[in-house]
């Protein structure tokens, strides 16, 4: 990547391609009671500024919608070789695997990481996307929550590189996404061929955007392939306790399903913790299948059927489409489509039973 940035902007009150009134650097300067070339340091992250500077500065780039020329689709103006992640948590194999296709792809392009973690609170996401400011030069972030736009977008500096992962809305971002929907309706279809009728759902937080997806994908399924079955959803937090908590359940159930997806493989293992205690069989009392196909899913017994999310490849592309930018647009697909991973948890009955 080439290291300057060439800036075009036009004349305040001029209007740009689209319509809207141009915004310049020279309008930031003004504002911020600096000069341009202090603007331009403290956007591009040099050291040589202030803190409080630098904090002006970025406020009123923010407040003004200041986008430097190229900035949402290139790193062409990188000085610190960093690359920021901001994530809901990292704890779990998950996090663990996006982490290493990340970090993969970034040794092979000479950057270093900058990690933060908000524990799945949006406003603390904000905090975190904020403090990277001036430290980075691009950011790869995971905003799973439904209706969180606003926030997300008052936090997201326009003159910082940002693409979104296995968010509900990108707002203009660039965004890779997990077709958690098409997923859940093939996990349904294979439960239903390999001859379960009575197929329970354990889903995932209510406003996290794949959980959605995963619960509207099963329902769509269901209602295609049998129109008269009710769905059968039980509360999930994609941890294993949430899991073994809908296993108890089910247990307990005067009528027991002849099987049980859970939205992430974690509640799946939960669920199959709690099956194992009450000396339920699984696939012979009751099949089973998770989604993502984290390490631990084929490790098991039985090894856990699951839709198989290529998780470090999705950590690994996005950063390779946050780099290279425009340049492989037509070439990169939008979303990441899992694959059916048939193992020993889902069985097979006659159909009909």
């Amino acid at each position: 990547m080439k290291q300057g940035v060439k800036t075009i902007t036009v004349r305040p009150g001029r209007l740009s391609r689209g319509g809207r009134v141009s915004v310049t650097i020279k309008d930031v300067a003004r504002e911020a009671n600096v000069s341009v070339a202090t603007v331009s340091r403290a956007l591009n992250g040099h050291d040589n500024v202030a803190e409080e500077v630098r904090q002006r500065v970025l406020g009123v780039a923010d407040r003004l919608r200041y986008s430097p020329h190229h900035a949402a689709r290139s790193l062409s103006s990188r000085r610190t070789h960093t690359i920021g992640v901001v994530l809901p948590d990292l704890y779990g194999e998950f996090f663990s695997e996006l982490m290493r296709g990340i970090d993969q792809v970034a040794r092979e392009r000479g950057l270093h990481l900058l990690v933060s973690s908000y524990h799945g609170n949006p406003q603390e996401q904000g905090a975190a996307l904020r403090a990277m400011r001036g430290r980075v030069d691009g950011l790869l972030v995971m905003s799973p929550f439904v209706g969180n736009r606003e926030l997300l977008e008052q936090s997201l500096s326009p003159a910082l590189p940002a693409l979104l992962i296995n968010s509900a809305d990108a707002g203009g971002h660039p965004a890779l996404n997990v077709d958690s929907y098409g997923g859940a309706r093939v996990m349904v279809e294979h439960l239903l061929e390999a001859g379960h009728r009575r197929i329970a759902f354990i889903a995932g937080p209510d406003d996290n955007f794949d959980a959605r997806e995963r619960l509207r994908g099963y329902c769509d399924a269901l209602a295609a392939k049998l129109p008269r079955k009710e769905p059968w959803v039980l509360p999930g937090d994609f941890d294993e306790a949430s899991g073994h908590r809908a296993g108890q359940a089910l247990i307990a159930a005067d009528v027991r399903p002849d099987a049980v997806f859970a939205a992430n493989d974690m509640m799946a293992l939960g669920c199959l913790f709690a099956f194992s205690q009450a000396g339920m069989r699984v696939p012979d009392d009751i099949a089973l299948a998770g989604f993502d196909d984290i390490p631990l899913a084929r490790y098991v017994h039985p090894t856990l059927t699951t839709m198989r999310v290529d998780i470090a490849e999705l950590g690994g592309r996005a950063l390779r489409k946050l780099l290279d930018g425009a340049a492989d647009a037509a070439e990169a697909p939008p979303e990441l489509s899992p694959q059916l991973v048939v193992r020993e948890s889902s069985g097979t009955v006659q159909a009909g039973g």
